[in-house]
């Protein structure tokens, strides 16, 4: 899953020379966090709401209204953007995003071709509507969760079993993570599942392999065995 299918094409930008108010009203207008900032058509920097929160004047309280209105129209998107943005590229892949935004403890990053032009945006939401996706959620099937042998064959023991229940498999997902040595943590969402049938599938899993979980979405059941 590439950052090309799954990133905002619609970016709204703000020039260097535009105003504080223009920027905080783009990000309002526009229910964003985050404005890629331009000079010359060139990305020079990126303005987030926590940038225009910094910048506004803190004691609010001994200002008059006309006089916090000056300043935000003085004050330039240049003199409080972050300067040389994290930026991705268009054949990145989303877990290659997500990595660079959680090393960068920043929530989104504007997507470049080559010639350093900006053909988009990608944020955490987006991350987070790519990997519901790759897990099948929106089927509302049954996942479930295993311990395997990291060995060839492994998964597809437990596969056929699902498959012998006239089951469609959605995702499967495996993780070293967490893992004991020697094996893997998978993670198999399947739907069509005939509910009175459940309770043997459950049983013949359990014979083929160790079960972390069982969890069936469309009725909200969840087993843990951990």
């Amino acid at each position: 899953m590439l950052v090309k299918d799954w990133m905002s094409v619609k970016v709204v930008t703000v020039n260097a020379n535009d105003s504080m108010q223009h920027a905080i009203n783009l990000l309002m207008e526009n229910d964003i966090s985050m404005l890629p900032v331009l000079e010359d058509g060139q990305l020079v920097g990126v303005v987030t709401d926590r940038d225009l929160k910094r910048a506004s004047p803190s004691d609010a309280v001994m200002l008059d209204i006309q006089r916090i209105l000056y300043l935000l129209s003085k004050l330039e998107v240049g003199a409080i953007m972050s300067r040389y943005p994290i930026t991705l590229f268009m054949d990145h892949t989303v877990e290659e995003a997500a990595e660079i935004l959680f090393k960068n403890k920043i929530s989104g990053a504007p997507v470049i071709v080559p010639s350093g032009e900006i053909k988009g945006i990608i944020t955490k939401n987006d991350l987070f509507k790519a990997i519901m996706s790759l897990s099948g959620l929106s089927h509302r099937g049954v996942q479930f969760g295993f311990v395997l042998e990291d060995r060839p064959g492994s998964i597809k023991e437990v596969t056929d079993v699902i498959r012998r229940y006239d089951a469609r498999l959605v995702s499967i997902l495996s993780s070293y993570e967490l893992a004991p040595e020697g094996y893997r943590n998978v993670y198999i969402r399947a739907f069509n599942i005939d509910r009175e049938k459940l309770v043997s599938l459950k049983e013949e899993l359990k014979r083929q392999a160790k079960m972390l979980y069982v969890v069936d979405h469309r009725e909200n059941l969840r087993e843990i065995y951990y």
